[in-house]
């Protein structure tokens, strides 16, 4: 639908309550830190939290959100370690600047990289890290000025207006204060029924410090993903940069390293059994108000048709990667990202199922109507708001399919659309603006380091293929009557052409045409012909979607409103919505299914017992099996209930994360740092929709383990210098 579709489009974006969404156990639950005096400190000091709530937010003292930053507004969280600027997230958060600085000649992807030097640290120029420096509950505020009898237009719109009021009266103070580089932004919460205004500073000097090789920063790789026991090193260090007064500044030799209001002092004490712990991170998106009727939709249209479709994209990826170490190098980062989600969707479908959502979401709907006919009241506000769900999603179900594949295959599908569409949006092009032209040619630059014509053809082709297929002629984008007509329907001629013609499928053509841009050039460039008429078709399913999306948005905000009235005595959170948010919870072990148990940790011996020297996957680096045979694990080392030494490498706990939590910092009661938290069990991929308690785990890198391999691994003992590090 038109909203969730925008999303899609805006976002270009994993995991974890019961069926009444409310906080009914201890792990469950994305808490904003402003609410924790008021919500959770009690409880969480009874689990073994020894701060206050004003240890772990506040604005007027340094506190540990001071400490968290959201990577790329969200994408990935970190954790800073240092006086220095110095943060820990995860591999894979940082997999795409690895990648970009790795080539043939040198190859970090596979030997990792660090320097005892600060002047090596590799600058990202697209790279940002945001602090959250101030939250204000703006609810009052905004429901003043809406009324029942408002359009869903109307409503919107007065929402969006009185939220950009609310964000340049914040941005104004911040500028009487002398800080006129925050940012402000007012997030909706509960479906449209609750507001908050977020303060922010944001830094874009942001270096690649340390990475390990992928043998251990994604060591299982695809096979271990979203799986327990795990074995993976997942995560890297860059460090934050700024002015000489601390401002945050665009790349330059002259800026100095960020000094923070707080970092995390780091615990090699180890983890046991039911230790408490907490998270604090971005969490992307959870979906835990979906109806019965939602939730099939998702597992019958997005699920499905993702996994489908990238299926088919990453087989050409895959075939071509292992052809060539170049190729390998330039579709790393493309093909990790690809398949994360595309195995997500596998296991949520498979989750969603064992666990019966849709039925116990028809259970919660017929108990919230039996309440709302209870009173007469209740019925004229929130009658309607499950048939408008229903009506909407099921009116709305054939438009879905389609919004679906056409993310899928024509707007995720060849990169080259893409690439085309962003250059004819450009302001400034065809005016020849000097600034313009040459930002153009320096993404042009990174574009073609990591394109491959061959591999980008066949999956257009593909794509293009499965879409006319699958999808009804209505919404076929009008270069398909070219192809029928032209080409006799035959799109591997079709992409002869448009790969041997189109500007933007060859550096040397790309390069040229931006010496001396002309409109009428890019107007009948193939690739652009094909962008802009798949753009139509998402422009024709908007229009097309646009009165279900409106009920649905409604119905859902009635839905979610009804259901905290029903249940006022009931500590409801929000779905996540990459605002900071705080979970707690404790180490623990887990039983997947009968008979089996799993330990809440694992050690180096398992590297060992999965490597295989034939599958890219399992690889074991001779230093590492040297420092493991010798049990030189240095002061990270612990012994086990047998006395012997071992190096624990992971463990969980049911702390409740998402994606966006990628790279979030574990703390201790202390608040001390022993991990980063990186995925989610395969037994419980339903926990975006549907908490389990019984199943849902967060899988955590020890940070014994990170400071070992920088450590003994590595021989970066300058950056443990840089930390404080606590026995």
């Amino acid at each position: 639908m038109k909203n969730k579709f925008l999303s899609l489009l805006i976002v270009c974006a994993i995991l974890f309550s019961n069926v009444n969404l409310r906080a009914g156990n201890d792990d469950e639950g994305m808490w904003l830190p402003l609410l924790v005096q008021k919500l959770n400190i009690k409880k969480m000091q009874a689990m073994g939290l020894k701060l206050t709530a004003e240890d772990i937010y506040s604005v007027n003292k340094s506190s540990l959100k001071d400490a968290v930053i959201a990577l790329d507004h969200g994408s990935c969280t970190g954790e800073l370690i240092s006086k220095d600027g110095l943060f820990l997230t995860n591999h894979h958060c940082g997999y795409g600047e690895i990648q970009a600085h790795s080539s043939v000649e040198h190859d970090y992807l596979t030997n990792g990289f660090w320097t005892k030097k600060r002047k090596g640290e590799l600058a990202n120029p697209e790279k940002t890290v945001s602090f959250l420096k101030s939250v204000k509950d703006v609810t009052a505020e905004i429901n003043a000025k809406l009324t029942a009898d408002m359009t869903e237009d109307e409503r919107a719109n007065m929402i969006r207006k009185i939220s950009k009021e609310l964000e340049e009266k914040a941005m104004e103070k911040a500028k009487k204060e002398g800080k006129d580089w925050y940012e402000a932004e007012v997030s909706t919460f509960f479906k449209g029924n609750d507001f908050y205004l977020f303060v922010y500073e944001t830094f874009k000097d942001v270096r690649l410090v340390f990475a390990p090789p992928s043998s251990i920063g994604k060591f299982g790789a695809d096979t271990d993903n979203w799986m327990w026991p795990r074995h993976t090193g997942d995560f890297s260090m860059f460090r934050i940069y700024c002015d000489k007064d601390g401002k945050p500044a665009e790349y330059s030799e002259k800026n100095v390293p960020y000094h923070p209001n707080h970092f995390f002092p780091i615990s090699i004490k180890g983890v046991e059994k039911d230790d408490f712990a907490m998270v604090m991170g971005y969490p992307g998106t959870t979906t835990r108000y979906k109806t019965s009727w939602e939730v099939q939709q998702t597992i019958d249209n997005e699920n499905s048709i993702r996994i489908k479709l990238r299926g088919q994209k990453q087989e050409i990826m895959k075939k071509d990667m292992n052809s060539s170490d170049k190729i390998r190098i330039q579709y790393a980062s493309k093909y990790s990202r690809s398949t994360n989600y595309y195995k997500y969707s596998i296991g949520q479908n498979k989750g969603l199922k064992a666990l019966k959502v849709v039925a116990q979401k028809k259970a919660l709907e017929k108990q919230l109507i039996t309440w709302i006919n209870k009173d007469k009241a209740r019925k004229e506000e929130y009658a309607e708001a499950l048939d408008l769900i229903k009506n909407a999603t099921k009116n709305n179900d054939k438009y879905d399919i389609i919004s679906n594949y056409w993310f899928e295959a024509l707007y995720r599908g060849a990169e080259v659309l893409g690439f085309a569409w962003k250059n004819i949006t450009t302001e400034g092009l065809f005016s020849k603006e000097e600034e313009a032209v040459k930002k153009l040619k320096e993404e042009g630059e990174k574009y073609f380091k990591d394109y491959n014509q061959p591999t980008d053809k066949a999956v257009f082709v593909k794509m293009m293929q499965t879409y006319k297929a699958d999808i009804d002629p209505e919404f076929h984008p009008e270069f398909f009557q070219t192809v029928k007509k032209d080409y006799n329907g035959d799109f591997n001629k079709y992409a002869d052409d448009l790969y041997s013609k189109s500007v933007f499928t060859d550096k040397e053509r790309y390069l040229k045409f931006l010496d001396n841009p002309e409109l009428s050039v890019l107007k009948n460039d193939p690739a652009v012909i094909v962008a802009k008429t798949s753009i139509d078709v998402y422009k024709l399913l908007a229009q097309k979607t646009a009165a279900f999306e409106a009920d649905l948005t409604k119905g859902q905000r009635l839905f979610v409103k009804a259901l905290r009235e029903m249940e006022t005595d009931k500590t409801f959170y929000p779905d996540a919505n990459s605002t900071m948010r705080l979970t707690y919870g404790k180490v623990g072990d887990y039983s997947p299914k009968d008979a089996v148990r799993y330990k809440h940790y694992t050690t180096l011996t398992g590297y060992m017992e999965k490597e295989d020297p034939n599958n890219p996957e399992f690889v074991v680096f001779d230093k590492l099996k040297e420092l493991y045979y010798k049990k030189d694990f240095g002061k990270y080392g612990q012994k086990n209930e047998n006395g012997e030494l071992e190096m624990r490498v992971c463990f969980t706990t049911n702390n409740d994360i998402t994606g966006g939590n990628s790279g979030s910092p574990v703390i201790n009661g202390n608040g001390e740092l022993i991990g980063a938290a990186f995925d989610g069990n395969w037994e419980a991929m339903s926990g975006d929709i549907a908490f389990e308690p019984r199943l849902q785990k967060c899988i955590n890198v020890d940070i014994r383990f990170v400071l070992f391999i920088v450590d003994k691994y590595a021989g970066a003992k300058h950056l443990i210098k840089e930390m404080e590090i606590v026995d």
